[in-house]
């Protein structure tokens, strides 16, 4: 993802979920990014590209232990 794609998706977090959400480029994974609520890991956020129409999934695991 370009920096400018990741500022995009922060601001889109932060507007509608949490003002403290940041998303981080990856090391070595230009198709992805991560997401974290001030030093915690929530998941990742991967884009797709298909069919000329560009669209972004966000996958967040839920340990049974956090609920």
């Amino acid at each position: 993802m370009t920096p400018e794609e990741i500022r995009k998706l922060e601001a889109y977090f932060k507007r509608n979920l949490n003002k403290e959400i940041i998303v981080k480029a990856r090391a070595r994974k230009d198709e992805s990014a991560e997401v974290y609520l001030a030093d915690e890991f929530l998941g990742v956020i991967f884009r797709d590209d298909e069919d000329g129409e560009l669209s972004y999934n966000f996958s967040m695991a839920i340990l049974d232990i956090d609920l």
